[in-house]
């Protein structure tokens, strides 16, 4: 077995995703660590563009596995391709974007290759020679302390925004190597016909340093554009939590928690939200917490950085106009 750190790469529309470069900048700490290279797995159909772009960002070798059965997207497709690479080379650590896509396929190549797996990883840490993990648990009531056992392949799906992007070091090259997988199209049981995305003004809601988000205290649907007013004076993306998706005032994608998306962005301002368990199962890995709310009880309190008990509707548009003006005296 090789003490090789390897990235699993997610990638849209020719360019790898925000979460996989932040992996790059820790597998590149790790390596140095243990002793061993990084190297970037890119599956996909035609990744050349994706491949040559990750030199710079921390990969020592990178794998192209090109295949038309890898594009569009599917969990057995994804599932047999990286297993077949990581059966072969054994690398020590695998790092993994707990996103939609990592999330699913993980799982399936650790059960096929009998490997460790940690998953929602908030650290990942080499100690007295041990790969040490901490992950939320208890919809992040507490914080686990896990350690991978010595031998075998490691994988470890780390939370998006936990580490920082490495700078691109100009005239970085990795070598670039192809690697031939051998997918058996009986094996991949669903089948894509239509991808539509969903038009955004801001930035996707995993990728953000900044997330404004919205619950039952805005009243309705209309209510959001408060929420967008601000976002865009801080450049940020704009959420919500269950109750609000629920009745139909803002759509799925917006929502945070247990059934939506887990987030980690710097700054997580939650105006009009109580705070239910399952709401702060998906954001309170912030780094800083601020809570907008009339009610002074509001669970959400127990947990905020700073909390302001008050009417949003006043307060808010008065947020949004400040920022406004310190942006524009800088």
């Amino acid at each position: 077995m090789s003490k090789d750190v390897w990235v699993i790469i997610e990638h849209q529309d020719g360019a790898p995703k925000k979460i996989s470069l932040e992996l790059l900048g820790r597998a590149r700490e790790l390596a140095e660590t243990l002793g061993g290279t990084v190297v970037a797995f890119v599956p996909g159909a035609g990744v050349s563009n994706v491949a040559e772009s990750l030199g710079s960002r921390g990969a020592d070798i990178v794998y192209a596995a090109d295949h038309a059965l890898l594009q569009p997207y599917t969990a057995d497709a994804y599932a047999q391709a990286v297993s077949q690479a990581l059966q072969a080379e054994q690398p020590t650590l695998v790092l993994v974007g707990s996103t939609a896509q990592g999330r699913d396929y993980a799982p399936r190549v650790a059960a096929r290759l009998g490997a460790g797996i940690v998953t929602d990883c908030a650290s990942l840490e080499v100690a007295d020679g041990h790969l040490v993990a901490t992950r939320p648990m208890y919809t992040r009531k507490t914080i686990g302390t896990v350690v991978f056992s010595s031998g075998g392949i490691r994988i470890a799906v780390v939370l998006p925004a936990v580490y920082s992007v490495p700078p691109a070091e100009a005239g970085r090259r990795a070598e670039i190597r192809a690697f031939q997988v051998a997918l058996d199209s009986k094996g991949v049981r669903t089948q894509v016909r239509e991808v539509r995305a969903i038009q955004r003004e801001t930035v996707p809601l995993t990728e953000a340093d900044v997330i404004v988000s919205g619950g039952r205290g805005l009243k309705g649907p209309e209510n959001f554009a408060l929420l967008d007013a601000l976002a865009k004076a801080l450049g940020a993306a704009v959420g919500s939590s269950r109750p609000p998706v629920d009745s139909g005032w803002v759509s799925h994608d917006y929502e945070i928690g247990q059934t939506g998306k887990t987030v980690s962005p710097q700054v997580y301002l939650a105006c009009g939200i109580s705070g239910a368990p399952q709401h702060l199962a998906g954001m309170s890995g912030a780094k800083y917490i601020v809570a907008i709310n009339k009610d002074s009880n509001a669970p959400i309190f127990q947990l905020a950085d700073l909390g302001i008990v008050g009417d949003l509707f006043e307060i808010v548009p008065k947020l949004t106009e400040a920022i406004r003006q310190a942006k524009g005296r800088a």
